[in-house]
């Protein structure tokens, strides 16, 4: 086995993107279903897990898209397997796209960047000047509030948590509620919070929608509120979050689908405008921005805005001899 990525990280977050790995299906959320055994499902541990990842690795396959009206598709995966929704990989492909010419760009002003993911299609704006690009915009599918105030009794004592779908189902609340902060010195506590909470609502009704591949929590937002801000480049909501998502990865960037579920939920409780900003932070201290682009019946489409940068590029080969063919996971 011999497969060559390149990676990026967006606000901190890895992506590793692959365009090699053969998969099948008619459509990227079949793709998905059918990469859950066989050469994907391998290939992905091969690149996620140790010693050739780790266990916060994140990538994606390049797959074709559903129709001609994108321009490829993707399928998301980390330690534990293949997600619906990645709006940080989302804003890495959009800069990726561009900078290999696979999306052609304009060297001062807009590129749009059409994505098929599992959840459903998705575009990356990029924005360039002097040749350079300078930010992305993840434009989001849908997104709406499923279960508010949900009572969880946690190890932690008893929460009320929210479920929001951005893409992916997220069980949101304060980490101040379970007596933490988004700080790097409670991380430990922070996923082992996570994802008991995440495995506590994974079968709760609210949780399940329509389409069952979208069902289940996928991870859990912790949050900070930070105030609001009243500048000349920002008004509106100030909150700095991790998301705690799969088994136990961490998000080192404020999460893009994450970012999205935030701002249905916000703007649900008129804590977010249509014509305000939400400043979002992560646990390392990186930014993302979001506002409502569309408001729908039911729904909002979020826009969250940010910025990827290349990493390098690798080829991974597989000694026929390594007992670690399929790596391994000390989470």
């Amino acid at each position: 086995m011999r497969i060559s990525t390149e990676d990026w990280h967006t606000a901190g977050e890895p992506f590793r993107i692959v365009t090699s790995v053969e998969t099948e299906g008619a459509t990227v959320a079949e793709r998905r279903v059918r990469a859950m055994t066989g050469e994907p499902d391998a290939a992905r541990r091969f690149l996620c897990l140790e010693p050739r990842g780790h266990d916060d690795m994140y990538g994606g396959f390049i797959t074709p898209p559903d129709d001609d009206g994108a321009d490829f598709g993707v399928l998301f995966w980390h330690k534990d397997g293949f997600s619906t929704a990645c709006g940080h990989g989302t804003i890495a492909l959009g800069a990726w796209a561009v900078e290999t010419g696979r999306v052609a760009a304009p060297d001062d002003g807009e590129a749009t960047v059409t994505i098929d993911v599992p959840s459903g299609r998705v575009q990356a704006v990029v924005r360039r000047d002097g040749g350079r690009t300078v930010e992305v915009v993840f434009r989001n599918v849908p997104s709406r509030v499923l279960a508010s105030g949900i009572p969880l009794e946690t190890s932690r004592g008893q929460v009320a948590v929210d479920l929001v779908f951005g893409g992916a189902v997220y069980a949101t609340l304060p980490a101040a509620s379970v007596g933490l902060s988004v700080e790097p010195r409670d991380t430990t506590e922070l996923i082992a919070i996570g994802r008991e909470i995440k495995w506590a609502l994974d079968r709760h009704p609210a949780a399940q929608l329509d389409d069952d591949r979208l069902s289940g929590v996928y991870g859990t937002i912790l949050v900070d509120d930070l105030g609001r801000l009243e500048g000349a480049d920002a008004v509106g909501p100030h909150q700095r979050n991790v998301t705690v998502f799969a088994d136990g990865e961490v998000d080192r960037s404020p999460c893009g689908s994450g970012t999205a579920s935030r701002v249905a939920l916000l703007h649900e409780r008129g804590l977010l405008a249509e014509d305000e900003v939400l400043t979002h932070d992560s646990i390392i201290g990186t930014r993302f921005t979001a506002r409502v682009a569309e408001v729908l019946p039911g729904a909002v489409v979020p826009e969250v805005t940010g910025m990827a940068y290349r990493v390098g590029a690798s080829t991974f080969e597989l000694d026929p001899r390594d007992p670690l063919a399929q790596g391994f996971s000390l989470r």
